[in-house]
């Protein structure tokens, strides 16, 4: 099977890191996710996104050492894959940081990632329960996220769901600046601020829901429903998600795109295969209103740290 190649991304600690990654984080994971990752692989993925939180940690380490095995799309060890996890909310304080890490590996069956990000900038014992919502400790839990890459388990470490607010004041305080942030980001939520701030500092930026999360119980279809999108995707002969993802691309951006459907992997790979938005285009999505789909509320309660969703997000809304 002929795979196309990935464009890749220098961050800050000098690695590579494939723009394009095989997102895992869904209610619905089908039952054979390793095989339908190992198929992605053949196509040409190298990045796989994974997370604590999502319990695709086994399936994505199964499909790893499947695709290694088999030299799935010609690569021939763990150094040719790029694999993602992130900090569950439950471990989101001083102390449990390193622990937590040490936990995924086990679960993916590696030595070490090659980017750990802090999920969320909450602490909760348990998600499900506001009444577990405690004080993020952002200076003592990114101690621990510096630990890690101290330690030789993560090559890089990030954040995710950082405001620009949030990213000023970690990097304030960061010995080891975080590589990454990852946030949602689309045609229908553009991040501008966050984007600023992170390439003023370094920081690249990887979108996740760049279709907004089109069929979540969270998700919007602000991106997918859209007549812009409609009219630029029938003008260039492609489908609406190659321009939302060809747009986020264009906007130097990674991204991280969620599909289990082997056509639309496919199609996914061919928004870097000779062919890009032009002016008109790109000034006709810039007319998109803006909306954020994944709110966030659950860490909203009059008891905890952030009493409203101002406070979650520092007025980004």
């Amino acid at each position: 099977m002929a795979t196309t190649a990935i464009p890749c991304v220098t961050l800050n600690t000098g690695h590579e890191m494939p723009v394009l990654g095989f997102g895992t984080g869904s209610s619905r994971v089908p039952a054979d996710l390793p095989d339908t990752i190992v198929h992605a692989v053949r196509l040409g993925y190298r990045h796989l996104d994974t997370a604590a939180m999502y319990g695709t940690e086994p399936a994505v380490g199964a499909a790893v050492a499947e695709a290694v095995r088999s030299g799935a799309g010609g690569i021939s060890s763990r150094e040719d894959l790029f694999v993602t996890s992130k900090l569950g909310i439950p471990n989101a304080r001083p102390g449990r940081v390193v622990p937590a890490l040490r936990e995924s590996l086990a679960r993916l069956g590696l030595d070490y990632l090659d980017l750990f990000l802090v999920h969320w900038p909450v602490a909760a014992d348990n998600p499900a329960d506001k009444a577990t919502l405690a004080e993020f400790d952002m200076e003592g839990v990114w101690r621990g996220m510096e630990e890690c890459r101290r330690l030789g388990l993560a090559r890089s470490v990030g954040v995710s769901n950082f405001s620009a607010a949030k990213m000023e004041r970690l990097l304030a305080l960061a010995a080891v600046p975080p590589a990454v942030n990852q946030v949602e980001l689309n045609v229908g939520w553009r991040q501008e601020k966050v984007r600023e701030v992170c390439a003023r500092h370094g920081v690249v930026v990887s979108a996740y829901s760049p279709l907004g999360a089109y069929g979540a119980s969270w998700g919007s279809d602000a991106v997918m429903h859209s007549g812009v999108m409609h009219h630029v995707a029938a003008a260039k002969a492609k489908t609406v998600a190659q321009v939302a993802l060809r747009w986020v691309y264009e906007q130097g951006v990674c991204f991280v795109a969620r599909s289990f459907n082997k056509e639309r992997l496919k199609q996914n790979m061919d928004i870097f295969v000779d062919w890009e938005l032009s002016d008109e285009d790109k000034a006709m999505i810039a007319t998109i209103p803006q909306k954020r789909a994944c709110q966030g509320d659950y860490f909203v309660s009059p008891d905890g740290p952030y009493k409203s969703l101002e406070e979650l997000w520092d007025g980004e809304m």
